[in-house]
Order: structure tokens, then C-alpha cells, then sequence
């Protein structure tokens, strides 16, 4: 499989005479989907190069993250092992789809308390998972290192040079970092923060040198993985008009920040808009069921 461009339209984009494309790098791969996919790449690759034969990473109970190692370590006759935020899952992680998933992958979880899940980056944790699973490969939370951004680069493409903005959604910054690097001086980057907080611009100062562009973080609807009603319609309303499914996490936050961004007049008449679709859509099931429980209405896969 592989990305394409995709030119979407309606009256709103005409009217406001603004062209918008959109990215498709959630058609890379089944499973391991859009930026994941990128990130993987380089260091699936420096994992073999090394001679390891497990890969081990960190992630909550939904992480796109988590389902996309699970899948690739399982593609390339590797071990893989999710260390998971929440000790509370340990006697029913089979109710999770992405956890059930990953576990069909082969993937070993090792579930730890909130307070422990906070020590991850910590050489002493980081020696104790050592002594417990032996050697491995370490993959950070998000999957955001050098070596992920070097695959995100390859997002952007020669054709991609005619777009005067790129617009992605921000986690990590790992992917907009690789798509800032990869960018032209003309392009302005804007990135739509899922989390909340401002601490995602001092990320992506330290992972690139570049200065064309900026955090867009008035669009996170609360915080990493909160949603609410106006968010749950707005997805489905893309979805039943342009039949692209969204994620709740990443790109249904993204586009509606978008949208609201033209219709307020953020951008110049005649502008060409370019915006990643990142992937995430595995995600969509576990929100439904939250959804359900909250008797708010499920969204459209």
C-alpha cells in the first residue's frame, strides 16, 4: 500500500477560496497506519542492524503506538512487549480492542501503576525492565527518536512543494518535526495539539532548527483523548460527506480545528492547504465503547 493525494471540496472551502488536500497516510498499512508506519521504519531496521530480537515500548490502554509495535515486531519475527499505563487492566485487558489486538500480535504486556508509568524514561526503571525481559530494543512512549523522525521526513514529497501550509496533529512532535525538516521555506507548518498544555512547543524547538511553524493548541477539546459532542458530530459529519473516517484522538481534532481556522479567515484567499491524515483509526472502537457508557453517540468507522 501507499499514501496518495486527495483534493476534497464543498461550498464552505469555496467559499472561502482556500484548495484543501489531504494526505492519506492512513491507507500505508492495515494495521501499522500513518505515522506509525513512518516511525517504525528506521528503527525496525536499527533493531535487526543491532541483532535484537524484541522490541519494547511504552503506551496507554488505546495507544496507536502500542498496536502498531505489536504489529510490525510480529511482521518482522520479532518479540515485542508493552509496558501499560494502568495496573487496573491486568485482570481484563481482553475487554480492550487495541489490547486484544496487540496480544493476537504476540506482543507481552507488563501493566504498571500511574506513578510507575511516570518513572519510564528513568535509567533505574528502564535497568529493572532489563533485568526482568532481558535485552531488547527500547522504542520510547509515542515512538518519537531520531530515528522516527528521520522516517517522517518522508511524508512530505516532491509534489508536496506547491503547498503553501501542512497541517498535522501534534503528540509527541515527532512527525511534525520530520515534516518541518522536510518542508520548504515557502511552507508554513501548523500543528493542532491533542494534548493540553503548552509544553509541545519547547518539543518540537528541541527537535528542530527550522522556524516556519507553529502549535495550534486551542483545539484539544480538554485534553489527550477527551472528546465531547460537538467533536463526536463533527466526525461523523466528515465522514457521511467526504467518506474519510476520522480518529477522535489525533485527526478528528485536527480537521476541526481546520475548519474552524478558515472559517474565521485565518488563511489568504488562494492558499493550497495540505493535511496529513495520520492514521489512529483503531482507535475509533475503544471510543465507542467509552461513548456507550456516556449514552453519547457512537462514531462512524
Amino acid at each position: 500500500m501507499q499514501s496518495f493525494n486527495q483534493d476534497i471540496s464543498n461550498n464552505f472551502l469555496k467559499d472561502a477560496e482556500v484548495s484543501l488536500t489531504i494526505k492519506r497516510e492512513d491507507l500505508l498499512h492495515p494495521i501499522v497506519s500513518g505515522n506509525k508506519f513512518r516511525k517504525l521504519k528506521y528503527n525496525l531496521l536499527e533493531a535487526k542492524e543491532l541483532g535484537k530480537s524484541c522490541l519494547l515500548t511504552f503506551g496507554g490502554a488505546y495507544s496507536n503506538h502500542i498496536l502498531a509495535t505489536a504489529a510490525a515486531a510480529n511482521q518482522h519475527g520479532l518479540k515485542s512487549i508493552g509496558v501499560i499505563r494502568g495496573e487496573e487492566l491486568k485482570g481484563n485487558w481482553f475487554e480492550n480492542p487495541t489490547l486484544r489486538q496487540a496480544k493476537q500480535f504476540g506482543m507481552e504486556f507488563f501493566f504498571v501503576n500511574r506513578d510507575t508509568y511516570r518513572l519510564k524514561d528513568s535509567e533505574s526503571f528502564l535497568e529493572k525492565l532489563n533485568s526482568k525481559f532481558g535485552d531488547f530494543y527500547l522504542l520510547p512512549e509515542g515512538g518519537t527518536n531520531n530515528l522516527a523522525i528521520k522516517g517522517c521526513e518522508e511524508i512530505l514529497e516532491r509534489d508536496d512543494k506547491a503547498f503553501d501550509f501542512v497541517c498535522t496533529s501534534v503528540g509527541t512532535g515527532g512527525t511534525m518535526a520530520g515534516i518541518i525538516n522536510a518542508s520548504h521555506s515557502h511552507q508554513y507548518i501548523l500543528g493542532f495539539s491533542a494534548l493540553k498544555g503548552e509544553f509541545l512547543k519547547d518539543s518540537i524547538a528541541n527537535l528542530t532548527d527550522a522556524g516556519n511553524w507553529k502549535i495550534i493548541d486551542d483545539y484539544h477539546f480538554g485534553g489527550y483523548a477527551k472528546v465531547d459532542l460537538k467533536l463526536i458530530e463533527f466526525i461523523n459529519s466528515f465522514k457521511a460527506e467526504f467518506n474519510i473516517p476520522l480518529d477522535p484522538i489525533y485527526t478528528g481534532k485536527l480537521f476541526y480545528g481546520l475548519f474552524d481556522l478558515i472559517k474565521k479567515g485565518y488563511f489568504r484567499s488562494k492558499s493550497k492547504i495540505l493535511v496529513i491524515h495520520t492514521g489512529g483509526l483503531q482507535g475509533i472502537s475503544g471510543m465507542n465503547t467509552v461513548l456507550k457508557k456516556k449514552n453519547l453517540p457512537l462514531l462512524k468507522i
